[in-house]
């Protein structure tokens, strides 16, 4: 069946020897892989890759058939052109961990129209944005609400947050505890939204720290989840 969609490029694979395996998240189906057939065959061939690197926005004519793991595609145009998503470096990093995480915790083969919304817009404004050092802090808390475990925005006063539960508290529950300097940041940032992101100041520790301990929360709710291994450069990047 020929039709129409809209996705978000999250990796791309080759695959034998002038093939390439890309999966996006669609505006219709959530969760969709294509195979482009030849496209590393010739140089005229290998341009049209330029239009799947990660996190890019296109418009496909699509080849579906339900009964297929791999789809194709018949005509693909960008529906959003990136300035500088793929050519700042600072911005680079950044795609290369959010799109490897992507990849790993979004599952669901069906729509999801919220979400895509979410990515959609989230990363069109990293592109134009200049402050942007925190982003992928609040682009992944916010992402936890799509996949089912956001943080509890109630008792908000309570001096620790559990990353087992997901909840504030008024006791120190162990090794699942979260104080201090990590709290303070994880009520700032629940109560913003990316315009406002100019406002938080920290370190580069202070960064690390602090998605260190969001990794984990995620590994806590995620069967399987793995640190990216594109965590390393993006740390160095913002040292």
């Amino acid at each position: 069946m020929l039709s129409k969609n809209k996705c978000i490029v999250l990796s791309k694979l080759k695959y034998r020897d002038y093939d390439l395996i890309v999966r996006c998240y669609t505006s219709e189906r959530g969760l969709v892989s294509y195979i482009l057939r030849g496209v590393l065959k010739s140089k005229k061939s290998q341009a049209k890759t330029i239009y799947f690197q990660p996190l890019s926005q296109l418009f496909i004519e699509e080849n579906y058939k339900a009964n297929q793991s791999l789809q194709t595609i018949s005509e693909v145009k960008p529906t959003y052109i990136f300035k500088t998503l793929h050519t700042n470096i600072f911005k680079s990093a950044i795609v290369m961990f959010l799109s490897e995480i992507l990849a790993q915790v979004l599952k669901e083969e069906e729509q999801n129209s919220d979400l895509y919304s979410y990515m959609e817009t989230a990363f069109q404004y990293l592109d134009s944005e200049n402050n942007f050092s925190n982003f992928h802090l609040l682009f992944l808390l916010k992402l936890t609400r799509y996949l089912g475990f956001q943080p509890e925005n109630l008792n908000l006063e309570y001096p620790y947050f559990n990353l087992e539960s997901g909840v504030f508290e008024n006791v120190n529950n162990g090794i699942y505890s979260v104080s201090g300097e990590n709290l303070v940041l994880l009520k700032q940032l629940l109560g913003i939204n990316f315009d406002a992101l100019d406002t938080i100041k920290i370190s580069s520790e202070y960064r690390q720290s602090f998605l260190k301990m969001l990794l984990y929360y995620f590994e806590l709710h995620l069967d399987g989840f793995k640190k990216p291994k594109s965590l390393q450069v993006l740390n160095e990047v913002f040292h």
